[in-house]
């Protein structure tokens, strides 16, 4: 297991496979700042794959007072910031990237040592627009500002051409599914949500009248779905084809997005949801116990732009609708572009 506190395992590196495409910030350098949270730090990466950046993932782990009174503390002492011996060192990036709030003291120590480094800062930073040159929130956030822009979803690392790429190479387990596959793709509780026996029936009993259907599944658990719900999608889906993952092995969780005609997602994870809503495909969501302001926000905008529909109790036919695949990474990516020329070179953007 990867020991947050040594520096030598926080640090990665990455560059997009398409990064020979000409953009603005192409091949130029990069800080990817998270505390480690897969869910988050996909986002960031997203951002840094879209432009092409050259980048270094650097995780950070503060301790005690500085992580209780993060994201308004100082960065942890700790980092040995600005000197050799830590990881937040000069040459200073072009671009620092970074999300959720133990990356926060970070980030605004990059800013003040450097000025001609581009900040950017993935959700809500809590501290105020002043905390980067451009926050990128989801639009179910309340955060305005100048330098704020709203997505409808989380970025992500699945443009366009990455699922069209996947798609051009089916595994053959995945071709010999017959009829309409449906990609189940579980969550589990969370903080907002919980998964009652009331809910877990109820979600079981839906994919058993979808699995009437002439359909065919690929269903995959993640660290949080509880033996429970994935022993009911189970026995609701026994009678149909399908391929299942529970955590062993290799993940096919990219070829069950790229290769999924229908959808059906828990309502729990906004990542889940929203590379779902990347394909152009229909997207059932599952609602169980529970919700928030927030989380109802986000579903609710998803509905009014016609990606997701709610999962019915019983699926008497398939319906099939499209939509213009949303690709959050690409709008925030683009964004950053025109920003960092402004910033760098004095331009105005033409309108």
């Amino acid at each position: 297991m990867r020991n947050p506190d040594n520096p030598e395992n926080r640090r990665e590196t990455g560059r997009a496979p398409n990064a020979g495409t000409a953009r603005a910030l192409t091949g130029r350098s990069a800080w990817v700042i998270t505390d480690g949270k897969a869910g988050m730090e996909v986002q960031v990466v997203g951002v840094a794959r879209a432009l092409g950046l050259d980048y270094q993932v650097k995780r950070v782990a503060p301790r005690g007072l500085w992580r209780l009174l993060a994201p308004w503390a100082p960065i942890d002492p700790k980092e040995h910031f600005g000197k050799p011996s830590g990881q937040f060192a000069p040459p200073w990036p072009d671009i620092a990237l970074a999300t959720g709030r133990l990356s926060i003291p970070a980030i605004r120590a990059v800013r003040k040592a450097s000025p001609k480094t581009f900040t950017v800062v993935i959700q809500d930073p809590r501290t105020g627009p002043g905390t980067a040159d451009l926050i990128a929130v989801p639009r179910h956030d309340r955060l305005t500002g100048g330098n704020v822009i709203h997505t409808l979803t989380a970025p992500h690392s699945f443009p366009p051409e990455r699922l069209a790429d996947l798609r051009k190479s089916q595994p053959p387990e995945i071709a010999a599914l017959p009829g309409t596959r449906v990609s189940v793709i579980l969550g589990g509780p969370n903080a907002i949500y919980t998964f009652p026996e009331t809910a877990v029936r109820s979600l079981a009993g839906s994919l058993a009248s979808l699995s009437e259907l002439k359909t065919s599944f690929m269903i995959s658990a993640s660290r949080r779905t509880p033996p429970a719900l994935l022993d009911a999608v189970l026995e609701a889906t026994k009678g149909s084809k399908r391929i299942v993952w529970k955590g062993k092995g290799d993940n096919p969780y990219e070829q069950f997005l790229a290769q999924g005609e229908i959808f059906a997602v828990t309502a729990d994870s906004v990542n889940i949801t929203g590379e779902a809503c990347a394909t152009g495909k229909p997207v059932y969501v599952f609602e169980p116990e529970g919700g928030s302001d927030k989380f109802n926000r986000f579903h609710e905008s998803l509905r009014r732009y016609g990606a997701t529909r709610r999962l019915p109790e019983r699926f008497d036919s398939l319906e099939c609708w499209s939509y213009a695949p949303l690709d959050s990474a690409a709008q925030i990516a683009a964004e950053i572009e025109w920003r960092w020329q402004e910033k760098t070179t004095g331009a105005s953007r033409s309108v």
